[in-house]
């Protein structure tokens, strides 16, 4: 059996994205989202304990013992970070560890539009960025932090679970704090971090109604905030947010959202047509006087409408970036079809092209 430094140093040559470790299966990388089984016999209960507790600390062990998992992260000889989730399954260990890209990317280089780093210079307002897992939602967010914290002379509170890329003060002053070492939850260290004077805050994961209730608070007392979400474009971002909270409650929230709201960049990741690493494509919601109207009347589904008229505001629909990178030869004809929300007119436009 391979040790636990074999194998992250075979993740790191195959550019892979993640690293499975499980019960009667070869160490198993995922390589532009397909799964490339290692030329290793099949795992042992004995040998997915050994590899969890090589990277595991006592107090993660506890906690896999009282709730059955546990997530974290950790450095590999100063080569790269990678998060961690190990977790029970029939009663044996398996892990899933997530390769952390080592260097920030650039805007150009994610392929985020300017609109988006003039959003990140308002002193006020809620961002969301949103995909399903693994479309890159965190290195989005990461280069936007690392924008304003260049560009800022501000505060910058990170709240994340647990935290992957590790950014340093540059112009601005940034404190990153992790779930279950610096804080207990989102919402507390939302809470009480604004008594921490910060300008900007991101928040890994707006995963609960207290979460969600501090981040709109926060980005309507004058912060800005960035967060996640797992949804996968904006009209479904805002119904998401607003059926969180209970039915008396909606109304109030869809007022306070309509106004703290700046814009929701929801991305998914497609193979490249080379079939060798992959490429973001983007849907951009940026709040106009009309989306604001639209969330406060509960029209959210004529927001898509939006997105096709509002390119003068630097709105992009989903699939008018899957047809654009196909039309750069980027992606696949397939692809651009599969992924699109509109297939069959996704096809027209590929066969007019062609």
């Amino acid at each position: 059996m391979a040790d636990i430094g074999e194998l992250l140093q075979l993740c790191m040559k195959n550019n892979a994205s993640d690293l499975h470790l499980t019960v009667g299966k070869p160490p198993t990388l995922r390589i532009d989202n397909s799964l490339v089984s290692l030329n290793y016999e099949p795992l042992t209960p004995e040998n997915t304990e050994i590899l969890m507790k090589s990277v595991t600390s006592d107090d993660n062990r506890r906690r896999i013992q009282e709730i059955g998992g546990v997530d974290f992260g950790f450095g590999f000889e100063k080569l790269a970070r990678f998060r961690v989730s190990v977790y029970k399954q029939k009663g044996y260990y398996g892990l899933a560890l997530r390769l952390i890209p080592s260097h920030l990317l650039s805007f150009d280089e994610i392929g985020l539009p300017q609109v988006v780093r003039e959003l990140l210079c308002r002193p006020r307002g809620l961002i969301l960025v949103t995909g399903p897992t693994g479309s890159g939602k965190t290195t989005t967010l990461a280069t936007m932090t690392d924008f304003i914290n260049m560009e800022r002379d501000c505060h910058i509170l990170t709240i994340e679970d647990p935290i992957e890329y590790y950014h340093t003060h540059k112009k601005g002053i940034i404190t990153q704090r992790e779930l279950g070492v610096d804080v207990p939850s989102f919402s507390e260290a939302l809470i009480k971090g604004l008594r921490q004077n910060p300008d900007v805050i991101l928040v890994g994961e707006m995963r609960d109604l207290a979460t969600i209730e501090a981040a709109i608070l926060a980005a309507e007392t004058g912060h800005l905030v960035m967060a996640t979400l797992h949804t996968t474009s904006a009209a479904s971002t805002v119904d998401r947010i607003i059926d969180v909270f209970p039915p008396n409650q909606q109304e109030q929230i869809r007022t306070q959202l309509s106004t703290s709201i700046l814009a929701v960049v929801s991305q998914q990741l497609i193979v490249k047509a080379t079939g060798k690493g992959r490429v973001a494509a983007f849907e951009i919601m940026i709040s106009t006087p009309s989306i604001r109207n639209l969330i406060r009347e509960k029209k959210t589904f004529r927001i898509t409408s939006d997105l096709q008229t509002g390119a003068k505001y630097g709105m992009k629909p989903f699939d008018s970036s899957l047809f654009e990178l196909y039309s750069a030869g980027l992606i696949r004809a397939e692809d651009a079809i599969a992924k699109a929300f509109d297939s069959e007119q996704m096809q027209a436009k590929i066969q007019g092209k062609n």
